[in-house]
């Protein structure tokens, strides 16, 4: 019986039935260009894509996080009888760059194929003006 030469060959934790489960190995799904939707926050809601992505963490998050980009204010609607200073108005849109737990981001289906690490680096995001003109940028 094959389980049984793999009960002599893998130590068994009493919580699993079927010694196969402990070769389950998580699949990193959450890479560069996932689109998320942040669950937590001021931005809760809001759509983002992931830039830079930390599984095992850093020296100094030492949790699971990413750098996101994402839409602070979304284009709204136009209609053909509004004039070019509130259609430029209403189409505008706003970005946020951020670092967030995994905990509080929720993966959708949909990927980006758009590069942000050239606009987008680790350090944008320690000093106020080169934030300010990334978020410009993106």
């Amino acid at each position: 019986d094959k389980s049984s030469e793999c009960r002599e060959k893998l130590p068994l934790c009493s919580s699993i039935s079927s010694p196969y489960l402990l070769l389950i190995k998580m699949v990193k799904f959450l890479k560069p260009g996932k689109v998320v939707i942040l669950l937590s926050g001021r931005y809760a809601g809001k759509k983002a894509v992931i830039v830079k992505n930390h599984d095992d963490g850093t020296s100094t998050r030492g949790y699971g996080h990413a750098l996101v980009c994402g839409l602070a204010k979304e284009p709204r609607k136009v209609t053909k009888r509004s004039n070019a200073k509130v259609q430029a108005r209403r189409s505008s849109v706003k970005t946020f760059i951020k670092v967030v737990n995994y905990n509080h981001i929720m993966p959708t289906r949909y990927t980006l194929d758009v590069d942000l690490k050239g606009v987008i680096t680790p350090e944008t995001n320690e000093s106020s003006s080169k934030k300010l003109d990334a978020n410009k940028e993106a």
